[in-house]
């Protein structure tokens, strides 16, 4: 839970800080919810028939960021770690053989990379290219995007922590 002088902080923030600020706590919330667990219980699906899993998540997330920041806004042809086009709508959250420590590592070096290259941005208002369709995404929106993708995702592992060990609020 975020302290009053956090909260205030916030309220007087630019909008880049906030935006920014706001995705970092919840990349911070995901962390926090697989931090403690064994493999397997970041591999331990939500309920059936759902594929979801916490490991699941940071695998799809670590794809998400790489799209939005490094292939769309800074235009670099980087490949995806686990989005795999024979099995677009499962492949991050095939997860039974999955190495828990470096779907980790990955994650956390695609945030850091994903940092960069938004502080590398003049202003909200750069744009980089989604190919092939030639769309337009500014920063700003692509921030947006990413809380909100992060927000999602983060009631779902609410829920799986909660099943792996009755932890809510981690």
């Amino acid at each position: 839970m975020e302290s009053t002088e956090q909260t205030e902080a916030h309220q007087l923030a630019g909008e880049r800080e906030e935006l920014t600020s706001v995705l970092e706590f919840h990349r911070e919330t995901l962390a926090r919810k697989c931090s403690g667990l064994t493999p397997e219980q970041l591999r331990r699906r939500a309920v059936e028939p759902s594929e979801l899993s916490l490991l699941g998540l940071v695998r799809h997330l670590t794809d998400v960021e790489l799209g939005w920041f490094a292939r769309i806004l800074s235009g670099t042809e980087v490949p995806f770690a686990h989005w795999r086009a024979d099995a677009p709508d499962g492949s991050d959250f095939d997860v039974d053989e999955a190495d828990a420590d470096e779907s980790l590592r990955l994650w956390h070096n695609a945030c850091d990379r994903s940092r960069e290259i938004a502080d590398a941005c003049e202003s909200l208002d750069t744009f980089g290219v989604h190919q092939p369709t030639g769309e337009r995404f500014s920063l700003r929106w692509i921030l947006i995007h990413m809380i909100q993708e992060y927000a999602r995702h983060n009631g779902h592992a609410d829920l799986i922590r909660e099943r792996i060990d009755g932890q809510t609020g981690v």
